[in-house]
Order: structure tokens, then C-alpha cells, then sequence
């Protein structure tokens, strides 16, 4: 396994021991496969942040937690790896903990763990369960500040929430909603991944009570629980659509919306309005083909920007701020497309 790094730095990245690094690296036996594949995630990290680990400066390890689909979690990876050279003349490195889906059960032994090894702060996107809100408690008790990513934990110890008014976003779908259809009858399938992520709660309830008092004859169809996948979010929307033959737009909270699109294509019917989240890769390629009709998106740069000076400020690296205010929500339509949008 050919690396140009010390051991110790990537015993570090990993949060693993110097000697089982060596012995991975060494293929001495007595290691499980997924400590090997930690080994491995940590070299191709450090190669990423081969700019960051040569740089001498107060240096802070961050550790992402994140529960999205992978789209997701690339785009806030790319995010994160083009903010670092602005935290200069700070040096912060990053460890990443993706998963699609899964028991929060999961979720709360990553945070124990890193509770246990230290860190110098975890930015995190969970689901708002008790058991995630007391694993954040813990992390906070042992000094390792935690700073919420677009959907948050408001009854934990969490240090700060960065992202959008969730509420405001699912107002906005609504008013976009009610101007395109106009008066063209149909029901709008509202779209969430989970109802356990606090943010998708909140941008259907502002999606709910904008329509109902603006647009009361509209009937509003959900479905949740397909976690934004592509693979799960098809059955749904199909069965839906089977179910009610008056469905003719869609609000998507939680994505998986090129399985939406292909279950109105096998049914032979139309969409005429689909508001959508997020500028990642599917929702651009949507938007360029004129697929959706807007996505309501916020810069991913600038929320994790917010989110590690938040960690910084936490160790007095950073002078004190005033609370963090909600990010700027942004309607983008096929002809008003940043250039930085994914490809």
C-alpha cells in the first residue's frame, strides 16, 4: 500500500493506533477488513489534504458525521476541501463518516468513539431521535464541540445550526407552487426522505400551511421513508401515483428525484411543476434538462465555512460572534444556474 505520509499521521486521520496502522500497512495479519478499510480512507483522505497536512499552524481535527444519500455527502466533502485554504494561516483537517441509511443505533457509536479518541469538534447531520441527542450531550461533556449541518438537533448541546429557515424553504416551494400550476387542477406529491430529519419536518410543515392558506383546494399526497435513494424512492412514488391519478406535480424534500421522474415516465404521465432541494450532480443534470422546474439551494461553501469557524471559535481560536443567522435560500432555475454547480 504505497503512501508518502508518516504512519503517525495516518494513525492519526484513522483513529486508529500507530501499531495497527503498521501492521495493516505491513499485511502482518490479526486486522479486521473494516479497520483495513479505514487505513485506506484515511491515505486517500490525507492525499485530498496533502496542502493541509504539511502546513505548521494551530491545526484542528474535524470530524463530518453525516446520514444522506451519497450525492449528498460528496458535495459537502468537495464543499469542505475547497474551504480549507481560506482557514488559513489554521490548519484543519478532516475525517469523514458517510453512511446512506441505517439504525441511529450506528450513528451513536461513531459519536461515542470519537467522544472516547478526542476531536477537536464534529460537524453532523442526523436524525432527531433521543438516542443521537444524548451521544451529542456526551461529546459536548467531553470538550468536543458539535456544530449541526443543514437539519438540526434543537433539544441537544449542540454548539450552533447552520444551514436555511426550513420553514421559510417549504413557504417558498409552496408560493413557487401556486404561481406555476396556477389554475390547472391536480394533486402535489410532497416527497421526505425521513420524517425523523428535523429540516424535511420543518420544510413540510411551511409547504403546509403556506398551501393552505394561499391554495386551500389543493390536496396534498405524502410519502416518506425512502430515505432519498434512488432505489427506494421509485416503489413509493410509483404506488402513489397508482393510488391517485390526480397527482400532477411534485415538491421534493428529501430527494431521490431521478426515480420520481422515471416512475412519471413509466406511468405515462406528466409532472408539470417539481420543485426540488439542493444543486448536487442529479438536480443539475434535472435542471439543465429542464426536468425540474426550480431547486431551492443554499451555498455549501459558505454553511461549512460557518461551521468550522463555529469549531474554531469554540477552542477561542476565532473572537466571539452573535448568533448564526440562517443561510441565504436561493431559487435557481435552469437559466439562472451559478457557474460553480456540479457537472
Amino acid at each position: 500500500m504505497g503512501h508518502p505520509f508518516p504512519i503517525r499521521e495516518i494513525a492519526r486521520q484513522a483513529g486508529l493506533s500507530e501499531a495497527t496502522v503498521d501492521r495493516v500497512l505491513n499485511g502482518r495479519g490479526g486486522v479486521r477488513e473494516s479497520t483495513a478499510r479505514e487505513v485506506r480512507q484515511a491515505i486517500a483522505d490525507l492525499d485530498r489534504q496533502r496542502t493541509q497536512v504539511r502546513l505548521v499552524g494551530r491545526t484542528f481535527m474535524v470530524d463530518i458525521v453525516m446520514q444522506a444519500p451519497e450525492r449528498f455527502t460528496t458535495a459537502v466533502r468537495a464543499a469542505l476541501e475547497a474551504e480549507l485554504p481560506s482557514l488559513r494561516p489554521a490548519v484543519l483537517r478532516s475525517r469523514f463518516h458517510f453512511r446512506e441509511t441505517g439504525p441511529a443505533g450506528e450513528l451513536v457509536r461513531i459519536l461515542d468513539r470519537i467522544a472516547r479518541r478526542g476531536s477537536q469538534g464534529v460537524i453532523l447531520k442526523a436524525p432527531d431521535v433521543p438516542e443521537v441527542t444524548a451521544a451529542v450531550g456526551r461529546l459536548e461533556a467531553a470538550g468536543v464541540p458539535v456544530v449541526t449541518l443543514v437539519t438540526d438537533l434543537p433539544a441537544s448541546a449542540r454548539r450552533a445550526y447552520v444551514g436555511i429557515d426550513d420553514r421559510a424553504a417549504g413557504a417558498t416551494a409552496a408560493y413557487l407552487m401556486g404561481q406555476w400550476l396556477g389554475r390547472r387542477p391536480g394533486n402535489i406529491l410532497t416527497s421526505l426522505s425521513s420524517g425523523f430529519f428535523r429540516n424535511e419536518e420543518e420544510r413540510e410543515m411551511g409547504f403546509r400551511s403556506a398551501m393552505r392558506a394561499r391554495h386551500p383546494e389543493r390536496t396534498l399526497v405524502e410519502i416518506a421513508e425512502g430515505q432519498g435513494l434512488d432505489a427506494t424512492q421509485y416503489d413509493l412514488v410509483r404506488a402513489a401515483l397508482e393510488r391517485d391519478p390526480d397527482i400532477r406535480a411534485v415538491y421534493s424534500i428529501g430527494g431521490g428525484n431521478i426515480a420520481t421522474l422515471r416512475a412519471f415516465d413509466d406511468l405515462g404521465r406528466d409532472c408539470a411543476v417539481f420543485v426540488a432541494h439542493d444543486l448536487d450532480h442529479d438536480n443539475t443534470r434535472l435542471l439543465r434538462e429542464h426536468r425540474l422546474s426550480a431547486v431551492l439551494h443554499h451555498d455549501l461553501r459558505q454553511d461549512v465555512r460557518e461551521a468550522c469557524h463555529t469549531v474554531m471559535r469554540a477552542h477561542d481560536a476565532l473572537p466571539p460572534a452573535g448568533p448564526t443567522l440562517p443561510s441565504a435560500i436561493q431559487v435557481v432555475t435552469p437559466y439562472n444556474m451559478p457557474p460553480q454547480a456540479a457537472v
